[in-house]
């Protein structure tokens, strides 16, 4: 039981991982799963919804279908939607009834792919882990299959990797972190995925460089540097001697942590870099999504329990975290929240604020 979450909500699920990533770039995405995902993910997790048009539909998996294994249902229904909507790919994701009956994703997009001549893209996702797992999938797919070969560009360049509202809401921080870019004589070539067509994805082989702003946009970082040999570089524009040292390529670093900061892992790394750099205290990490060891420092923890996070704040003296955390933040412990889609949804999305332009602002809190 230590990983039942008794008090604190838990962070949006890999399929809706799979759907944001993919939301903007004109493809077909289907969770497969009997009902009720769609609208969790459309209603409390995509700002985006009712905004901007995008094929996220679910199978309506019967318990038939799912005990008899009768997957020609779901392909020839996939098929026939395909061929009435053309989408540039089709996508399909999973939740826990496929998951437990061995559902094979890759081998049914396979079939469809054949079937439809449309790229088809199968993601073994669960239900049971956080967006970071399924959107890294999405993304490194994208890497794998649709960026194209190409020469660098005449001026320096970058793609952004990462990039959804599920870390950065819809509040004006993926524009700000472009503008960011575009001060320091960088072309934007492409925003995986907020922002840019498959076109411009497409070229993403002409940058020079990979700016990676959460851990969902990692892996696609790793199969571009294989592919065309482009480097890349961790985190997020938090604040002016933080973002100069993103720059030069510097990881500073304050051995105590008296201030912790929980989230996913670059977004939060990134805002700890900034905070220590400018007030000169200690901040520490709590990851609680997936995230590879090589993106914390040493005194940051991977936290897999709600158990895990009650032990390590315990002892702190501030902690910054989405609202949902402060029930278990103890009596005497400063809570400063920071809410994110990833973890509260659409409750506090007024309250989301962009630090990329805010920091500073922001930071007055903090520092009192």
């Amino acid at each position: 039981m230590n990983y039942t979450s008794r008090i604190i909500s838990t962070y949006s699920a890999d399929v809706f991982g799979v759907c944001s990533a993919l939301f903007e770039l004109g493809g077909m995405v289907i969770m497969h799963d009997a009902s009720g995902c769609n609208s969790t993910y459309t209603t409390h997790d995509e700002p985006r919804w009712y905004d901007m048009d995008s094929m996220v539909y679910i199978s309506g998996l019967s318990e038939l279908e799912a005990i008899l294994g009768d997957d020609e249902k779901l392909i020839s229904d996939i098929c026939a939607a395909a061929e009435d909507l053309g989408p540039k790919f089709i996508a399909i994701a999973g939740t826990p009834i496929p998951a437990m009956t061995g559902f094979d994703y890759e081998a049914v997009a396979a079939l469809i792919e054949d079937r439809t001549g449309i790229p088809a893209f199968g993601f073994p996702t669960t239900g049971m882990e956080t967006y970071v797992r399924g959107a890294a999938m999405a993304f490194a797919a994208l890497a794998r299959r649709f960026v194209e070969p190409g020469e660098k560009t005449e001026e320096k360049s970058v793609n952004i990797l990462g990039l959804t509202p599920l870390d950065f809401s819809v509040n004006g921080t993926d524009a700000a972190i472009v503008r960011f870019l575009e001060d320091q004589g960088y072309r934007v070539l492409s925003r995986w995925a907020m922002g840019s067509s498959p076109e411009e994805i497409a070229r993403a082989a002409g940058a020079h460089v990979n700016l990676v702003v959460s851990a969902t946009g990692l892996d696609a970082a790793k199969v571009l540097q294989e592919r065309f040999g482009t480097p890349y570089v961790v985190g997020v524009p938090y604040g002016k001697a933080w973002s100069e040292a993103l720059l030069n390529g510097t990881k500073p670093e304050i051995e105590d942590g008296e201030i912790i900061v929980i989230g996913e892992g670059i977004t939060t790394l990134s805002l700890a870099s900034a905070i220590e750099m400018t007030l000169d205290k200690g901040v520490r990490v709590l990851c609680v999504t997936e995230c590879p060891g090589e993106v914390l420092r040493d005194k940051d923890l991977l936290c897999s329990s709600e158990e895990e996070i009650e032990a390590a704040i315990r002892t702190a003296k501030t902690v910054i975290a989405d609202p949902m955390f402060a029930p278990i933040v103890p009596e005497g412990v400063r809570f400063i929240p920071l809410p994110g889609e990833n973890c509260s949804g659409r409750i506090y999305r007024n309250q989301i604020p962009n630090l990329v332009t805010g920091f500073d602002e922001w930071l007055k809190e903090v520092a009192l």
